[in-house]
């Protein structure tokens, strides 16, 4: 009889080098690789007291024939500056922020795991002004630097069906700042979370502030039946997802019939009974959602089991990741 190996937990290993660069006097410097060790900040630096910090997170897989092809690197890098003009943290330089991305995986090519793991890469950006009173003023200086972590099978003991809270009272993030990936929202979803863990055993919550539903603290949410797919319009209050968007455009070459609308609550628990739901992300991709808890009350999903269609959306995603399927909207970047 064959087991599987322990794996370390999902982005608990870091690759041996990562790539920084420093903003100074209006511009950015030239980066560098250096191995992975403590970086030296200041106690007074702008991120530590007014949380100017961004960052991104995508995969590098390696294929059949030994390439190592990134997914979707250019919408990430484009996200990630976006994020930066929000949080009027100095914008990094697109071509450089690719060129620092490269230069690590090819750093670190060793470190790619075959499939079905990949190179976790986390750009990280974040002010490092010295001045514990510039509340109101943004960061002139700023550091970026490009981390990698061998990740493996998200879903090595199997897919299993998640538990959510549904919280119809409070919301993630600012409204104006939920398209942002910023720790400070990650970080307000995370007593939600662990409250809801311990009295539901919950897995995540789904906010639903005034009965709309938006995303969960890590991820966008979907609902699937019968070739059809609903999920929340993009506006400012949620992330908007590399994984999503890539699950909507393969739906929609599959013959799904598209909703991108605002849904309440209650819809959500009507289509529930026959459909399915899922999140999706970029470590797990596409999860499927067996039970909703909404106000003590538990709601089977379908099922109650990892649906069909979640099964199969996933699938085809992760197999053009990996290059078992033809790559036709050109999101691979090869290293």
């Amino acid at each position: 009889m064959t087991t599987t190996p322990h794996r370390p937990a999902f982005g608990t290993v870091l690759a041996s080098h990562m790539a920084v660069a420093r903003y100074q006097a209006g511009a950015w410097g030239e980066h560098h690789l250096q191995p992975v060790a403590p970086i030296e900040l200041s106690p007074a630096a702008h991120v530590l007291h007014y949380a100017s910090t961004c960052f991104e997170g995508f995969k590098a897989y390696r294929h059949a024939d030994g390439s190592i092809q990134v997914f979707r690197m250019d919408r990430h890098i484009a996200r990630m500056r976006q994020s930066a003009r929000h949080l009027v943290l100095p914008e990094p330089d697109a071509a450089q922020l690719e060129a620092m991305v490269r230069a690590v995986i090819d750093r670190c090519r060793d470190a790619v795991p075959e499939a079905p793991g990949a190179l976790y890469l986390r750009p990280l950006l974040f002010g490092t002004t010295a001045n514990i009173g510039a509340a109101a003023t943004p960061a002139s200086e700023a550091s970026l630097i490009v981390l990698a972590s061998p990740v493996w099978d998200y879903f090595a003991g199997g897919m299993k069906p998640l538990r959510i809270l549904v919280d119809d009272l409070n919301t993630r993030s600012a409204a104006h700042l939920g398209m942002v990936k910023t720790g400070g929202n990650y970080a307000a979803a995370m007593g939600p979370t662990l409250a809801a863990r311990a009295k539901y055993r919950a897995d995540q919550v789904l906010f639903c502030p005034g009965g709309d539903v938006q995303e969960t603290g890590a991820s966008n949410f979907v609902l699937l039946r019968d070739k059809h797919l609903l999920t929340r319009s993009l506006d400012t209050s949620f992330l908007h997802g590399v994984t999503r968007d890539s699950l909507l455009v393969i739906a929609r070459d599959a013959g799904y019939r598209i909703e991108e609308r605002p849904f309440t609550v209650a819809e959500m628990l009507e289509w529930v009974k026959t459909g399915e739901a899922a999140l999706s992300g970029t470590a797990a991709v596409l999860a499927g959602v067996g039970t909703l808890i909404h106000r003590d009350t538990e709601y089977r999903v379908g099922d109650g089991d990892v649906g069909p269609l979640t099964r199969a959306l996933r699938a085809q995603l992760v197999a053009i990741q990996q290059g078992q399927a033809p790559d036709r909207h050109g999101w691979l970047s090869k290293i």
